[in-house]
């Protein structure tokens, strides 16, 4: 087990949606913008919730798993999952919503014949 173990998790999950940006046209990297405006309540939101918690000890994290790097009382490796996941979330859900409408469009096309 790693101190970098929880970042490469992070690092694997952005890994493992990219192609949903790339072959599924996402399109999340490119409205930057948009994202940020998605994601800055979410961290903000959730940083302040484990800020709390932590300070009144009702979770902890393992030092063996993460790096030592804190914001405060926040370890940097949960400042990456709240960033990271709903990244992961918005690229799966753009990725779903293109798909379905290609598949719309298809039958639509078709006239609905099968």
């Amino acid at each position: 087990m790693s101190a970098f173990e929880y970042l490469l998790l992070m690092g694997a999950c952005v890994l493992i949606t990219l192609p949903l940006e790339l072959f599924f046209r996402a399109r999340v990297y490119r409205r930057w913008r948009t994202v940020l405006w998605a994601l800055v309540p979410v961290i903000v939101v959730f940083c302040l919730w484990d800020v709390v918690a932590i300070a009144r000890d009702h979770w902890v994290y393992n030092p063996r798993f993460v790096t030592g790097i804190h914001l405060g009382n926040l370890p940097f490796e949960e400042l990456v999952f709240f960033l990271v996941i709903p990244l992961c979330a918005l690229l799966s859900y753009e990725a779903v919503g293109t798909v379905l409408t290609a598949v719309r469009k298809r039958r639509s096309e078709g006239g609905g014949e099968r």
